[in-house]
């Protein structure tokens, strides 16, 4: 949980002028979650088989650009740096979920810097992002005349024309794909502001979510910090319907609806994500942990349903996942950089 990283945040700069850009590769969702330049991130493998995540970023004064491609379906803890705003656009028309609500069509997505939202990504996603600190695009807006709603910086989905969204991902990929001397950085992050100034004018907030959102993002919410507190005991699913005081089929509904899986799916994945993170975290460290010990602290106790299982959800056998990590500490990992 991103909660465990608060003293981290405040320890956290804005991005510092840099004419660069960076090229991540990675083959572990843990790993990749880490790439992104001043974010909080963890990632929840929920898509079978072997991960291949790529990230191309760009960084400017006080302003970020990227596109990031992830192979399996994830759930993703995210926090933007401080005093920033982000917006998200799926590359395609793929549907993916904020905070449980839908992303499909002409939806973005925009969530303020300092803040935790989630996002549910499916199979052979991209998605392009900005981030602007949040004084500088005020100052852009000044310039330019232009009043900027403060209500609409704080919804989580907005709606664009279609003109308006090609537009604005034609320039985000031809920025990505291209290199950019430093005598024309300048023109590059004014080109990349006015674009962001043209969403925020042509967007208008998304229909707000059906009265059953909130019933069942509760119920989601509730159930998950009942998991996390109990990672090590098995849990039932009658047990969980005590818990949110919903039946079977809505306690069902309520996760399909908001993270895409279903409970039993949820708990099991999750649970295989964390056994994960702890043996690379080790491998790392150089600290002495066995497969077995690191399984059971997460309520893993039959040895062998639990290797299948860590196999078919990764690509890679638990032991393998700690050889990995003591040869390389980084796994498979590539970064570019242009000065």
């Amino acid at each position: 949980m991103l909660c465990a990283h608060s003293d981290a945040l405040l320890h956290r700069s804005r991005p510092r002028a840099a004419p660069d850009k960076c090229i991540t590769e990675s083959t572990d969702a843990h790993e990749h979650a880490a790439s992104l330049t001043n974010w909080l991130q963890e990632y929840d493998q929920l898509g079978d088989g072997r991960f291949y995540g790529r990230l191309e970023e760009l960084r400017f004064d006080r302003l970020q650009v990227f596109k990031e491609h992830t192979s399996k379906a994830l759930r993703q803890q995210c926090n933007v740096w401080p005093n920033a705003i982000w917006v998200g656009i799926p590359a395609n028309n793929q549907d993916c979920r904020i905070n449980g609500l839908s992303v499909i069509d002409n939806t973005i997505m925009c969530r303020p810097g300092n803040s935790d939202f989630e996002l549910v990504t499916p199979q052979s996603f991209d998605i392009l992002g900005i981030v602007i600190d949040l004084d500088l695009l005020h100052q852009a807006a000044d310039i330019q005349g232009i009043a900027l709603n403060e209500q609409q910086l704080e919804q989580p989905r907005m709606v664009l024309p279609q003109r308006t969204l090609s537009h604005l991902r034609y320039v985000l990929q031809r920025l990505i794909g291209s290199e950019i001397p430093v005598a024309a950085k300048q023109y590059s992050q004014d080109l990349v502001i006015m674009a962001l100034l043209e969403v925020f004018q042509q967007a208008r907030a998304a229909r707000h979510q059906l009265p059953s959102y909130v019933h069942r993002k509760m119920v989601v919410d509730r159930v998950k910090g009942y998991l996390f507190e109990r990672s090590e005991v098995p849990v039932t699913m009658a047990e969980l319907c005590e818990l949110a005081h919903v039946s079977r089929r809505t306690l069902q509904y309520s996760f399909e609806t908001i993270l895409g899986v279903s409970p039993l799916r949820f708990l099991r994945v999750t649970r295989l994500n964390q056994v994960r993170r702890a043996l690379s975290e080790a491998g790392e460290c150089g600290i002495g942990r066995t497969v077995t010990a690191v399984s059971a602290e997460w309520g893993f106790w039959h040895a062998g349903q639990f290797a299948k299982d860590y196999k078919k959800l990764f690509g890679e056998s638990p032991s393998g996942t700690l050889k990995r990590v003591n040869c390389s500490n980084s796994g498979f990992k590539s970064s570019i950089s242009a000065q």
